[in-house]
């Protein structure tokens, strides 16, 4: 898991060792300045020597403005380096789910997948900034001020190294204890963002229903679990201040009680007392860092093994090694084909079937007889389970997927849009096509007219729930979509269910243009 993902570092390793690098030095920075001030009591305020004062003042606020520097380079390339793996994490992940199968995608819900996107890829940034800081900062200033204080009077420093392993010890149990309750928490996150996505896309439904508060009480009840979760999560880590609070107090009055004592018998100066405390709240300091570092990362886990899913996820359909890219013609044959859904579940049982280039096909059965099952085989987003689907008289396996699919056009029955203008949306199967092709295409596909009316016409920017065009206005501009792609294939899938009969029947004549000389599936109730 961790390789995976710091292998999206990438670009930003540099800024990713500097951020430690600099964090180092502004924690030594910060540890020779409690010894300094230790100089100016015991030989400056001490012994009155006001010169000895000023020069080590001055010492002093030279480290300091050094220190802050330091710790403000170290914030800025921590955020660059936190930033940029989440900008990766999210690029990848999104690259590979391009690469996905349909099977592949059945795995994951949509929900999950823009939840690991986005609240995951944002935990294990948070993480990443904080291990870049707070993890190379706490030891290092634990490590330095342990060492120091030491070098001053190993009695009193040892107090401190028994608070360290005691809270070490308590740290960890309480940490292990709240990690599995993250582990839940994203889950249930999933069951709260697809309740949005449902109520959202099916907005018109719940209103027409009058069903607005059934969806508000399902929502409460997601959210409420993700408030139980967290809140029992939260439970265990409140423990952590108590423990620390207390820590730091008793060593505090510990090491001023023995301290008081050596000063009087003249074992330790005020300075150096003095010294053991401040080293006192650095240590302890760095033990409440390290808590928050380790519950950033018990949350960020169970975000990065969810994110690692997706990475590692491997596509069920793959190109051979040495594709096919040429499609001689548009002949198709389906060869004892058998598929399913589910294991012992089969849907097309020994199929056959053989289309000459340029022949078309009704595919008519009633809803759930497999009709768009069989385009979606010939297309390859599932691969058969047995026999074979020979595509210009090779086994569509023998292509590249880039290759078969290229040569498809699609009109669906559920129309997509996406967020773009409409001369984009009809250009989406030919992206260099010209202004020119793009009106010829409309026009053809009868939705010219309407296109004009718009107030900013072809550049109207719309999207997939615009409500600014009807169902039918949707349905032509798909077909205008796949007239402008000019593929040898076609496929018709319920192509004319959302329009009216009067405009049905001017498509069809752009139909008529559209599947002559091509070999068309033409799917129909």
């Amino acid at each position: 898991m961790l390789k995976t993902i710091l292998s999206q570092v990438k670009e930003f390793k540099r800024v990713s060792i500097l951020t430690p690098v600099f964090v180092l030095g502004e924690v030594i920075l910060e540890m020779v300045i409690p010894l300094l001030m230790a100089s100016i009591i015991d030989e400056g305020v001490t012994a009155g020597n006001i010169d000895h004062i000023k020069t080590t003042g001055l010492w002093m606020l030279l480290l300091a403005v050094v220190s802050l520097c330091l710790g403000l380079l170290s914030a800025r390339f921590g955020a660059q380096a936190s930033a940029g793996l989440a900008r990766n994490l999210r690029q990848a992940m999104f690259e590979k789910i391009q690469t996905y199968s349909f099977s592949n995608i059945d795995k994951f819900s949509t929900s999950s997948l823009i939840t690991r996107l986005t609240t995951d890829v944002t935990n294990v940034q948070n993480a990443y900034m904080m291990i870049l800081r707070m993890c190379s900062r706490a030891p290092a200033s634990l490590l330095v001020a342990m060492v120091l204080s030491f070098s001053i009077n190993a009695k009193l420093a040892s107090v401190y190294l028994v608070a360290v392993v005691v809270l070490g010890v308590l740290l960890f149990l309480i940490m292990s204890r709240a990690m599995k309750y993250f582990k839940q928490v994203f889950q249930k996150y999933d069951d709260m963002n697809a309740s949005v996505q449902e109520n959202v896309t099916g907005i018109r439904v719940v209103k027409a229903y009058v069903r607005e508060d059934h969806e508000n009480k399902k929502f409460q009840k997601a959210s409420q679990n993700i408030y139980k979760t967290f809140l029992s999560a939260e439970k265990i880590l409140s423990w952590n201040a108590p423990l620390m609070n207390f820590t730091v107090y008793a060593c505090i009055l510990l090491i001023s009680w023995l301290g008081a004592n050596m000063i009087v018998s003249s074992s330790l100066t005020t300075g150096e007392l003095m010294n053991l405390l401040t080293y006192c709240m650095n240590i302890l300091m760095s033990l409440m860092m390290l808590s928050m570092v380790f519950v950033m990362i018990t949350m960020s886990t169970a975000s990065a093994e969810r994110i690692c899913e997706v990475l590692k996820e491997e596509p069920d359909l793959v190109n051979p090694e040495h594709p096919v890219h040429t499609i001689a013609d548009g002949s198709v044959e389906f060869r004892h084909v058998d598929f399913s859904y589910e294991p012992d579940t089969e849907l097309i049982q020994d199929l056959n079937l053989h289309v000459e280039k340029g022949q078309h096909v009704a595919i008519v059965g009633p809803t759930g007889a497999g009709k768009t099952t069989i385009v979606n085989l010939l297309m390859r987003f599932y691969d058969v389970d047995s026999g074979s689907i020979l595509l210009s008289g090779h086994d569509i396996a023998d292509y590249s997927r880039a290759s078969t699919r290229d040569r498809f056009g699609m009109v669906l029955q559920d129309t997509w849009l996406f967020g773009g203008t409409i001369a984009e949306n009809v250009a989406f199967g030919k992206p260099d096509a010209t202004r020119e092709e793009i009106i010829r295409a409309c026009d053809e596909a009868y939705c010219d007219h309407f296109i004009r009316t718009l107030p900013q016409g072809y550049d109207t920017v719309i999207g997939s729930d615009t409500s600014s065009i009807s169902s039918g206005q949707k349905q032509l501009l798909t077909i205008a979509r796949a007239l402008l792609a000019q593929r040898e294939l076609l496929i018709l899938d319920e192509a004319t269910s959302n329009v009216d009969t009067r405009t049905e029947l001017l498509i069809q004549k752009a139909m008529d243009r559209l599947m002559r000389g091509r070999t068309c599936f033409i799917i129909a109730h």
